[in-house]
């Protein structure tokens, strides 16, 4: 079952969550302590969202989970920490000016920002030692250090940067349920610098959040939103 009564009040069961990752070597830092359903959707929003929406259409799910690696904004977010999404926003989606970026929001279309779930967020937080802030979704990964200024300006929250939990949250969305976004930070936001990656420590951080996380999203009450 996807959904059961425990002592009055409903919990979700792992089967009952998918979770979507960006590649394969995510999906399997996931896959080694999370029980429930994790996919690899592929790179960006778009292929994400696509992946995340024919998986929730062959199978019932009560909630949505987009997980992996992530950069982190220095000093909140260091290499090696973990972030859970208060919000998940497409920081790169709308329309550049002779004034700076316009959201899309602003140009009358569409959204910018999912919102999960406070109480679960607190809860997942609490149980990982993990940071909460927003986690931006873009299509183009940072690479300077100006660019970073810019996003941290106009999203003072912002703890981390990915390329796919805002298509995973619009695929959620489509669907009407609730959408959680976990990030394993290996590389701090901003000029790129390979040789400074900790990709095999970030994807060990992920496996030991879910191992933590599991009773966590199993003891959830999918009704509880607040």
């Amino acid at each position: 079952m996807v959904v059961q009564a425990q002592e009055g009040r409903l919990i979700t069961s792992a089967a009952g969550i998918l979770v979507a990752t960006a590649v394969p070597a995510e999906r399997d830092a996931v896959a080694r302590t999370f029980p429930g359903r994790v996919i690899a959707a592929g790179v960006g929003p778009a292929a994400a969202a696509a992946a995340t929406a024919k998986a929730l259409s062959t199978a019932p799910c009560t909630l949505v989970i987009s997980a992996g690696i992530a950069g982190g904004f220095l000093p909140d977010a260091p290499v090696g920490s973990l972030v859970v999404a208060d919000e998940i926003t497409a920081a790169d989606l709308g329309a550049e000016t002779p004034d700076g970026f316009v959201p899309v929001t602003d140009l009358g279309f569409g959204t910018v920002t999912h919102r999960p779930p406070a109480a679960l967020v607190r809860e997942c937080a609490a149980a990982t030692g993990a940071r909460t802030g927003a986690v931006l979704t873009v299509s183009t990964v940072t690479g300077t250090a100006s660019r970073a200024t810019a996003l941290r300006t106009r999203h003072p929250g912002a703890l981390a940067e990915a390329m796919e939990g805002f298509g995973v949250a619009e695929a959620a969305a489509a669907h009407h349920l609730p959408v959680l976004e976990i990030r394993a930070v290996s590389n701090p936001v901003g000029p790129r610098d390979r040789a400074a990656w900790r990709i095999g420590d970030a994807l060990t951080a992920l496996t030991g959040a879910f191992g933590k996380l599991t009773p966590v999203l199993e003891s959830w009450n999918p009704h509880d939103t607040h």
